[in-house]
């Protein structure tokens, strides 16, 4: 992966200082605005998806440190097996691939990466969710506040009915008493 996003890669190549406005990432270099147009009409480069740099600058690093192009072989991509779930270059179709029926085009594969409106959509969809999460963290928060004040509230309710009830059964042992006391003395009498 080139390491100098914001710097005209061909200007730089000239020893030119160009900034980038546009990332072409089959190239893997940015381009300023002349060489973006020549490079969107020249022969070899002209079916290239290029992307602005503030559209770049937006992509994931895990993203952008993926490889292009084959460790072992040193070739470019170009076929993604899906029974092995990895990208191949041409060399590793020969050697390892060959059986696989499921070989489809890298660019195939890559196509909606490039734009990154599939990017700009999965990052919307987890803004929501991550909404959602602070959503539902403030509601449970709440709840559990909620359910502490009634508790509190359910416990002095307990401790009142317990307080009545002891009064209740202390006018009753008193009543009880005297009535006792009183027909143990008329007994005696």
């Amino acid at each position: 992966m080139a390491s100098n996003w914001s710097v005209c890669g061909v200007c730089e190549y000239r020893h030119i200082t160009k900034p980038s406005v546009v990332w072409c990432s089959e190239c893997d270099e940015g381009l300023c605005e002349e060489c973006k147009d020549h490079h969107s009409i020249s022969k070899g480069s002209r079916s290239h998806d290029t992307v602005t740099i503030t559209e770049h600058q937006k992509l994931p690093n895990e993203l952008l440190q993926l490889a292009r192009s084959c460790d072992k072989y040193n070739e470019k991509y170009v076929l993604f097996c899906k029974k092995h779930d990895c990208p191949c270059c041409k060399k590793c179709v020969v050697e390892s691939h060959m059986e696989c029926k499921e070989l489809t085009d890298i660019d195939d594969v890559t196509r909606n990466i490039k734009s990154s409106n599939a990017f700009a959509d999965i990052e919307q969809t987890l803004s929501e969710i991550a909404e959602n999460i602070i959503r539902l963290r403030i509601h449970r928060d709440d709840n559990l506040a909620s359910i502490g004040k009634k508790s509190k509230k359910i416990e002095g309710e307990v401790l009142e009915t317990r307080a009545r009830i002891n009064l209740y059964l202390d006018k009753l042992q008193d009543t009880v008493l005297k009535e006792l006391t009183e027909n143990e003395r008329k007994r005696r009498k």
